[in-house]
Formats: structure tokens, sequence, C-alpha cells
């Protein structure tokens, strides 16, 4: 009995943080977090740091960049 309550409770669990997952990323809540890794990936892995700052560069370059429609 106690196995199927510890075995439910880490279900509930999870489901609750890919709820808020989903929840986070959908709201664009997830900047002060990617903030966080960044900081800890520049002291502790350079190249993964370097590696995220050129996705950022990507992503801002796409965005700027508006549809062929536009002109």
């Amino acid at each position: 009995m106690a196995y199927a309550l510890f075995v439910g409770g880490l279900l509930v669990v999870l489901a609750g943080l890919t709820w808020f997952a989903r929840w986070a990323k959908g709201r664009g809540g997830g900047s002060g977090l990617a903030g966080a890794v960044a900081a800890y990936e520049e002291a502790y892995r350079p190249t993964s740091h370097h590696a995220h700052h050129e996705q950022r560069t990507a992503a801002d370059r796409q965005s700027e960049s508006g549809s062929p429609t536009d002109l």
C-alpha cells in the first residue's frame, strides 16, 4: 500500500512539473531561469555558454528580419 502511495505521489509531482513547464513556456516566463542557467554555464562550462549566446543571437536575427510580405 505504501508503495502505491509513493508511486501515485511521484506521478502527481511529475504531472505538476510538466504542466508548469508547458505553462511557463507558453507565457515566455522561462527567461529568468534561462539567465540563471547561462550564469552557471559561463562559470563552469564556457563552451556551452558561448553556444547559448550564439543561439540567442540567431533567434534575435530571425525575429528582426520580418517576413517577405512586409515589403
